[in-house]
């Protein structure tokens, strides 16, 4: 028999077995699927929404993404107006309106009530919502804080308008509709209309509604938008162009630049036969000869299936890719803003502080990260009414989207403070950060998939590849910001020169005359003898759609002189003029135009004369003119026709006069050029 001993632990194990599974089953009871609604319903701030003011801009921004991304779509010139309305107690009645293409009805719950829900997820092309968060976070933010439906209204083109009320079910992460139902929207023939109510908190300044609306103006010249204020003032950003961004085309992913679990997942999905059809028909830029060099580089067999390839020989692959040259990623599935547009939209907005200068634009060439094509843009604005006491502001964008939080989190933040700005003419203290003075720097991210830092969009991650693309954008641009500074410089001393040799030698001459008694002498080779510059000076003569345009060269040298001028012009904006001037010569499809002065004698000047006609006319800068056929250091007023132009020049003729050159300004020229 048993001692006591043990018939006590036997009789006891049981009950303890029993306890541990009771444990456990209400643990069971427990656990449930969570619905993504609730999810984001108790981690708000996930989405942007922590605190009243930044949940105020935020919801209004997702609702302007929308219509701008539904007008752009359907090809429609977008008109949005924005109003909000105080009810008091920190609550706001907040309406955004468009006149895109509008909401099949069925689909209106849906796209409003149902986080995420969307077209655009699975998409690889550029656009500013993919994830089907945006607008639907917003409408149950607004529920949940003010316990109020939003009010939907919406129309298609051809049928009758729709509205209806919609709660979000957080539970079930479905809508729940209310008052649906036709109506007649009188005036409208197409587009969609979202109320909705929000407990924020309004302010001014500088993260505001106002200054959101404003910048998204910038990157959206072909917008019209309007913005009635709690006060009831309008706000009207009018359109800058009617030119149309060209629509992104949806592309396969390229391969650079792919994680090993990504690349794992195309494989495991593919529908192809073979890992060799997989390479060739899943991927944009691989061709036949490109998938055979990564197969063999892989040491994998063409004929593996996708589904059965093994970790290592993804890995394989992978490493492969990175060491085969394959072209950039097409461009065709991107929308940048594009050169000019960028500066139509900078002078449009900005005019009130009338900058000094723009510099010209940089649109970087594609590239690719995690096998998402990439675009970076980058602009500067410098002087005029620009405050000169403090840090340059940062204009931050993604896909067109201002980013308005998170600066110090992002790459485009962290690219900017790398930069030397000190060797390009801004005040940099310590020689690193933000650096100071009247200037702001713009910079756009166009991504088929823009890797933010967190679902709240508002920061674009620091990987070293679109980092390194920022860097060099700002330093072309700050490269321009450079010369204009220098050649205002070397145009103030000169001109101040000049001055003094017109002012004083004709004195003494006309006192040495008189006292002589002879005939005052002509001065002007012996001006151009001292000056030694040939001198660009232009001229605008403005009306309302017009730019006269002249360049005068003045010859300020004892050589007779022939020369090359150079400027890339707006194509949308020339005229016949340009063609019947008595110099030009030809201009190629980029616009960019040729002109040639032959034999301008010594103390002679010659007019080129040209006209620009339209809207974006005033986006050309007269001082964005160059020379070739003649030793760049002695012109004033124009610069060395750039290398990448791709376009011929003449070849320099020099003069022993031209040999006074300025080495010191070669030397720093060459050592920016040597650091980029």
């Amino acid at each position: 028999m048993p001692s006591n001993t043990q018939t006590t632990l036997d009789s006891a194990e049981p009950a303890k077995e029993r306890k541990k599974t009771s444990v456990a089953q209400r643990m069971a009871e427990k656990q449930r699927e969570i619905s993504v609604t609730e999810f984001f319903e108790k981690n708000k701030h996930i989405l942007g929404f922590d605190s009243r003011s930044k949940s105020l801009i935020m919801g209004i921004k997702e609702a302007v993404d929308n219509s701008l991304d539904a007008c752009e779509d359907a090809g429609i010139l977008p008109d949005v107006s924005v109003s909000i309305d105080s009810l008091g107690e920190e609550e706001y009645r907040i309406a955004v309106e468009d006149n895109g293409p509008g909401i099949v009805h069925s689909m209106i719950p849906n796209v409003f009530g149902r986080l995420l829900f969307g077209s655009r997820f699975h998409a690889l092309r550029q656009s500013r919502g993919q994830q089907g968060i945006g607008i639907s976070a917003t409408v149950m933010y607004g529920n949940i804080t003010t316990g109020k439906a939003a009010h939907v209204q919406s129309m298609v083109e051809g049928e009758v308008a729709r509205e209806m009320d919609i709660f979000i079910d957080t539970k079930t992460n479905r809508p729940v509709v209310t008052n649906d139902r036709a109506f007649s929207w009188e005036g409208k023939e197409h587009g969609t209309r979202i109320e909705y109510h929000i407990k924020g908190k309004y302010q001014t300044g500088k993260q505001s509604v106002f200054e959101y609306l404003k910048d998204t103006a910038i990157v959206n010249p072909h917008s019209r938008i309007s913005f009635t204020d709690p006060a009831g003032k309008t706000y009207v950003f009018e359109r800058a162009t009617e030119i149309m961004p060209a629509r992104a085309k949806e592309i396969k992913p390229h391969p650079v630049g792919l994680e090993i679990g990504e690349f794992q997942k195309l494989a495991s999905n593919s529908k192809w036969p073979n890992v060799y059809s997989f390479m060739i028909n899943d991927f944009s830029r691989v061709t036949p000869r490109i998938a055979r060099e990564i197969l063999k580089l892989a040491d994998v067999e063409e004929k593996t299936k996708p589904d059965k390839l093994t970790r290592d020989q993804c890995k394989a692959m992978v490493k492969a890719i990175g060491e085969v040259k394959i072209m950039a990623p097409p461009t065709d599935c991107l929308s940048p803003i594009g050169e000019m547009l960028i500066k139509k939209g900078l002078m449009h907005v900005l005019d009130g502080q009338r900058p000094e200068y723009y510099a010209p634009p940089v649109t970087r060439a594609p590239k690719s990260v995690n096998g998402n094509p990439f675009v970076v843009e980058a602009g500067i604005v410098y002087g005029g009414d620009l405050p000169a006491d403090g840090q340059v502001q940062i204009l931050r964008f993604a896909n067109r989207v201002p980013l308005m939080y998170q600066a110090g989190a992002c790459a485009i933040t962290k690219a900017v403070a790398s930069v030397d700005w000190r060797r390009y003419g801004l005040e940099q203290r310590g020689g690193k950060g933000i650096p100071f003075g009247p200037a702001i720097i713009l910079v756009h991210v166009a991504s088929t998939k823009v890797p933010f830092t967190s679902e709240g969009k508002e920061a674009v991650a620091d990987f070293e590849e679109i980092t390194n693309e920022i860097v060099l954008a700002l330093k072309l641009c700050a490269r321009s910001l450079r010369s204009h500074l220098n050649k205002n410089e070397r145009r103030k001393k000169t001109r101040a020169k000049f001055e003094i040799v017109q002012e004083i030698l004709p004195e003494i001459a006309r006192k040495s005359a008189a006292m002589l008694d002879r005939p005052v002498p002509d001065l002007d080779m012996t001006i151009s003898k001292i000056m030694n510059v040939v001198w660009v000076e232009p001229t605008v003569e403005k009306s309302k759609d017009t730019r006269r345009i002249t360049y005068t060269v003045y010859n300020y040298t004892r050589d007779t002189r022939t020369l090359r001028l150079h400027a890339q012009l707006p194509r949308e904006s020339v005229n016949l003029s340009l063609y019947s001037g008595d110099h030009f010569v030809e201009m190629n499809d980029e616009g960019k135009a040729t002109w040639e002065i032959r034999d301008i004698p010594p103390s002679k000047n010659v007019p080129v004369t040209f006209e620009l006609t339209g809207a974006i006319a005033d986006t050309f800068s007269v001082e964005d003119v160059y020379v070739s056929g003649i030793n760049p250091v002695i012109v004033m007023g124009a610069d060395a026709l750039p290398g990448d132009w791709g376009i011929k020049g003449m070849d320099i003729v020099e003069y022993e006069s031209d040999k006074l050159v300025d080495e010191e300004e070669d030397s720093e020229e060459a050592e920016i050029l040597d650091d980029e």
